[in-house]
């Protein structure tokens, strides 16, 4: 383990970054967490109404199949670059290193800000999601039940608080928790298929062709043709499987962080589609009448399994989908609290690196845990002011997140041979050839795809209380940090900085310490291209 870890400390050297965490997460700690961060079942119980309300059975099983498969482009092109920087700065660091040395400042800063902020919009959305999922258990065991904004709020911000608190542990503790959050997320997956099936008589299952035909093609969206309603159904899928880079901001905690992080992306994303296809099916043929849905509980998700399980047993098993959820924003607020310190570190906030500051009592970045829990709890308390202001910043999470994602690959395609630029591949490599070009042009032209859909209004007649504010943020986002950076940003921040002392470079013998060096010769060190003096 000594030599393992020695190995990816130097890496990280190499990269430009002094070693501050560490290396507790084991391969399948990692598997976990990626598993974790997209939640499978609590993230489709949160999203099914969208799909199957707006464009039917059909939307819902055919765009998580479509949606799915061109997920696993971005996934592999995303691991591809993990592999490359595994550094907890994620593709905000890989960013700023793809492209030359006179963009990689304002490229790292708005990449940095699109991705902290879908992150932040991610971990309060989710929360709130299952603040949520909780009152609508117990509205279904109590009909009576009267649910209010300020319980909603309430429990949500509780929530998080506790997530704050258990983020706080030293990173073995975290890592060991983590080992068996795969086992309870895709246990209860596989469990509700099982007993869905079970307890659904023959007779009263759908047909094929309401589940994958034109039968099942419902429009309710009041005003979209059939087309576009039936392409709403990609907001679960593109929902569920996002923040994929979340493992390589744990990656500085990972062993074997160039393997381990982009391979347990891998695996999540095909793990997580596949399964969650079958999901959606096993739902849409137990499904019931569609104008029974989503019923007392607001979910369509609760109200199916109480349908066909009876109540009891489907608030027992809904209490696991909680906990899966649970876990999301466990793995949430620990990947985005890294991104937070990584952008600290290298002076991207305005606080002179304070919460750029590992506790030696953890050794890992309380400060940046707790702003990233203050930060998320904002969103929350202002649905108590204006419920469209707080679901404009929770529908922010997908289009900032996947943004932040293609910049990147475009950059790495773009620049391929620039001077300035020199992508060395790490062990996750699709090669140089047609496959790796195919994943990257197919992922960064769906991406754009999809980020259209994400900007319509799902509803007619649009009014300011239905109206989709998700662009209009995601561009005010980029203004606003491209107008910060003119005005005052540019003189504290200056692209990924190395933190290393002058001794550990020179025992590298690095003359500019990437990311910034350009000028360099190259040499094959223990399986570690190092950057030389060029002398």
């Amino acid at each position: 383990m000594s030599s393992t870890t020695d190995d990816d400390d130097y890496r990280l050297e190499v990269l430009g970054y002094k070693p501050s965490f560490r290396r507790e997460f084991s391969n399948l700690a990692t598997i976990s967490f990626a598993f974790s961060i997209m939640g499978l079942c609590s993230s489709i119980a949160t999203t099914l109404n969208t799909p199957l309300l707006l464009g039917g059975p059909t939307s819902v099983t055919w765009c998580w199949l479509l949606g799915s498969c061109m997920c696993f482009t971005l996934g592999s092109s995303i691991a591809e670059i993990v592999s490359a920087f595994p550094t907890c700065g994620g593709m905000y660091t890989a960013s700023a290193q793809l492209c030359p040395k006179s963009h990689r400042a304002i490229v790292g800063w708005i990449v940095g800000w699109l991705n902290i902020l879908g992150q932040v919009a991610g971990l309060s959305s989710t929360e709130f999601g299952l603040a949520n999922m909780i009152w609508g258990a117990v509205s279904l065991s109590h009909p009576t039940f009267q649910l209010t904004q300020g319980k909603t709020v309430g429990l949500f911000a509780g929530l998080l608080m506790v997530h704050g608190l258990l983020n706080s542990v030293a990173t073995r503790y975290l890592a060991f928790a983590t080992r068996g959050f795969v086992f309870v997320n895709l246990g209860t997956t596989v469990v509700i298929i099982i007993v869905l099936l079970a307890t659904t008589p023959r007779s009263e299952m759908h047909s094929a062709t309401y589940v994958f035909g034109t039968q099942g093609i419902i429009n309710q969206t009041g005003g979209w043709n059939n087309g576009i309603a039936f392409l709403l159904g990609l907001l679960s899928v593109q929902w569920t499987m996002t923040d994929y880079d979340a493992t390589a901001h744990i990656s500085e905690e990972v062993r074997r962080a160039a393997y381990a992080a982009p391979a347990a992306i891998f695996i999540a994303v095909i793990g997580t589609g596949i399964l969650g296809w079958l999901l959606n099916i096993v739902l849409m043929l137990c499904s019931g009448p569609i104008e029974n849905l989503p019923g007392i509980s607001g979910s369509a998700f609760l109200q199916i399994m109480a349908l066909r399980m009876g109540t009891p047993v489907a608030l027992f098993l809904w209490s696991f989908v909680c906990l899966t959820a649970f876990f999301v924003s466990q793995t949430a607020l620990q990947a985005c609290s890294r991104t937070v310190y990584a952008f600290s570190r290298d002076h991207g906030l305005p606080d002179k690196g304070f919460f750029g500051h590992i506790a030696n009592s953890t050794r890992t970045p309380l400060r940046a845990i707790w702003l990233t829990t203050v930060l998320a709890i904002i969103p929350g308390f202002l649905d108590l002011a204006s419920p469209v202001a707080a679901n404009a910043i929770f529908a922010l999470t997908a289009i900032a997140l996947d943004l932040s994602y293609i910049i990147p690959i475009f950059l790495r395609r773009l620049y391929a041979n620039h001077p300035d630029v020199n992508f060395r591949p790490g062990p996750f490599y699709m090669g140089p050839g047609l496959l790796g070009l195919a994943a990257n042009v197919a992922c960064i032209s769906w991406t754009l795809f999809v980020c259209v859909i994400f900007s319509l209004p799902t509803v007619f007649p649009v009014t300011k209380i239905n109206m989709n504010y998700a662009s209009v943020i995601a561009v005010g986002v980029v203004f606003l940090s491209g107008v910060w950076y003119v005005l005052g940003a540019h003189r504290h921040y200056h692209g990924p900085t190395s933190n290393l002392d002058a001794e550990t470079k020179a025992r590298l013998g690095l003359e500019e310490v990437r990311p910034d060096s350009s000028s360099t010769s190259e040499k094959e060190k223990d399986g570690v291209l190092v950057s030389l003096n060029s002398a």
